[in-house]
This record gives C-alpha cells, sequence and structure tokens, in this order.
C-alpha cells in the first residue's frame, strides 16, 4: 500500500509543517535516520494522531537551491521552478551576490529574474537603470516595481508570472522582500504565526525558509527565505559557474580549455567584456568569484 505525499512547507530542525493535497497542514517529524526535509520537498508520510505525522522517506528532489562554504552547506529549499531575486537602490544592493544566487539556481536548472522594488525612489532609481539593462542583455527577466506604493500594478506583473510554479523570493534585508511577501500573500503573517505555532518556536522560523499557497493560481507556491548577507558557492565548479553565465555561451571558446578567465592570452570572455560584447562589471565579478576545479 503507497502512503500519503505532502508537500513540506517549513522546517525546524526534525521538526516539520506539511500539507498533503487538499489537506490541513499537519505537525510531522523524521523517522530515524531518514535524510533530514527542506522546503519545498515531497515527503511520503503516516497520519499520526491529531494533526501529526511521521516522515517515512523524501521523494527524490529534481533540484535543490543551497548555499555553502568550505565544510558546510545550507539546503534553502528543493523541487523549484524559478528563483525571484528582490533588490533595490537603498539601500544599496550587493551585485555580488545577486551574481551568487543566480549561478546557484542556475546549476540547479532554476529559472532566475530579477525584482527591482522601491521604484518610487526616482533619484535613486536611475543609476540602477544601468545594472538592469546589463541583466536584461545577460538574457535575465526584470520587473520594476512599487510593492508599497503601486500593489496592483506590481501584482499585475509578479501573479501571471508566478502562477502554477513554486517561486523562492530571495535577497538581502532591506529590499521590501516582507512587503513583497505580504502583497503576494495577504495572510502570510497569519500563517507564518500558525506555522510558529506549530513548531512550537517563535524567532527561530524567521530565520528558515516558508512556503505559501498563492490565491490567484492553482498550484503556485512562494517560498519566503531570510534576507542573505553572504551566499557561499563551495559546491559549484569553475566549470559549471562558468556555464551558468547565460551571456557567455554563444561566445568563441578560450585558447586554452583550463583558462582561468583572467590573464591568459587568448581568453574569449577577457576579450569580449573589453569588446563590450558582455558586461564588463559582470565579468569582473564573475573572475572575483574565484570558483576552483
Amino acid at each position: 500500500m503507497s502512503l500519503p505525499q505532502a508537500r513540506v512547507l517549513a522546517t525546524h530542525g526534525r521538526q516539520c509543517v506539511i500539507q498533503a493535497p487538499g489537506g490541513e497542514p499537519l505537525l510531522a517529524v523524521t523517522r530515524g535516520r531518514s535524510r533530514e526535509p527542506v522546503v519545498g520537498d515531497q515527503v511520503n508520510f503516516t497520519p499520526d494522531g491529531d494533526r501529526q505525522a511521521v516522515i517515512e522517506s523524501v521523494v527524490t528532489r529534481r533540484n535543490l537551491l543551497q548555499r555553502s562554504e568550505a565544510h558546510r552547506s545550507k539546503a534553502l529549499a528543493a523541487n523549484v521552478d524559478q528563483l525571484a531575486i528582490v533588490l533595490a537602490p537603498e539601500p544599496v544592493f550587493s551585485e555580488a551576490l545577486v551574481l551568487r544566487m543566480m549561478l546557484a539556481a542556475h546549476v540547479e536548472n532554476i529559472a532566475v529574474a530579477v525584482i527591482a522594488n522601491k521604484q518610487d525612489l526616482t533619484a535613486a532609481w536611475q543609476p540602477l537603470l544601468g545594472r538592469l539593462s546589463a541583466m536584461r542583455q545577460a538574457e535575465y527577466l526584470v520587473f520594476e516595481v512599487c510593492a508599497k506604493h503601486q500593489a496592483q500594478e506590481a501584482l499585475d506583473q509578479l501573479q501571471p508570472w508566478m502562477a502554477g510554479r513554486s517561486t523562492v523570493l530571495a535577497g538581502q534585508s532591506g529590499m521590501g522582500k516582507s512587503t513583497l511577501v505580504n502583497l503576494l500573500v495577504p495572510h502570510a503573517h497569519q500563517a507564518t504565526q500558525n506555522i510558529s505555532l506549530a513548531l512550537g518556536t517563535g524567532k527561530h522560523t524567521t530565520t528558515s525558509a516558508k512556503t505559501f499557497a498563492l490565491d490567484h493560481a492553482p498550484e503556485s507556491w512562494l517560498i519566503d527565505t531570510p534576507g542573505f548577507q553572504n551566499f557561499g558557492l563551495a559546491h559549484i565548479s569553475a566549470s559549471q559557474g562558468f556555464h551558468a553565465m547565460p551571456e557567455y555561451a554563444g561566445l568563441a571558446r578560450c585558447r586554452f580549455n583550463n583558462c582561468s578567465h583572467q590573464t591568459e592570452p587568448g581568453c574569449a570572455i577577457r576579450d569580449a567584456a573589453a569588446e563590450g560584447k558582455v558586461d564588463a562589471e559582470r565579468y569582473r565579478l564573475f573572475v572575483e568569484l574565484g570558483l576552483e576545479g
């Protein structure tokens, strides 16, 4: 007899909140040494009393968005369709951090878009336009919104893109991500409170990703992540990073197969940046990553 399946909405240690299609959220724990689930996982479970369950196994993932340092990694979400990176002109965003998130997503075949928020900051917005143009040139979808003061216009842009998909929302603190979450998910605050109550924890759940159902279309999910100040890529090789830069796909090959794209003669990437065929700033940030292997 096959076990029922559910989606993992939130985690705290080996405790999870899961939800089966058409069902109510359940508080679940993992059995034995089974793989620890992450938000977005599909799990097989056994009901265990009133609104509780035991996770028996994790269904094979189609992808896993994660960040990593030399000896440890942090899984953010599994089975993701797309990543929405939120940035704004104030406070100043880190394009290096944005690039890192983009590469981590591309390696896992996760589509990436940029949500440029706080369009109402007119003076600060103008210098941002050049960087948004560079991202569009690199084939990223870019939304320009003001979630706080032009809510309906923001919804009109974002809801069709998110319909029927699982979207991770990520970005630095202060970019207006919480305003976007509350706009897209009017019941987000109550849902977060319910998750905290179920897990028996309060502030700790703010350091982990949480999933919300979007009401405007079936099978539409928003995964909210905490604000990032760093995003390690120790799990990504230099070759993976290179192939995750979409603007490099059509360029000629470098003279040397093991080119680091820094000082070697005949480097097609460095030449393309010098000639303006690819964005020089994104090239500089890519080289500074120092990816190995």
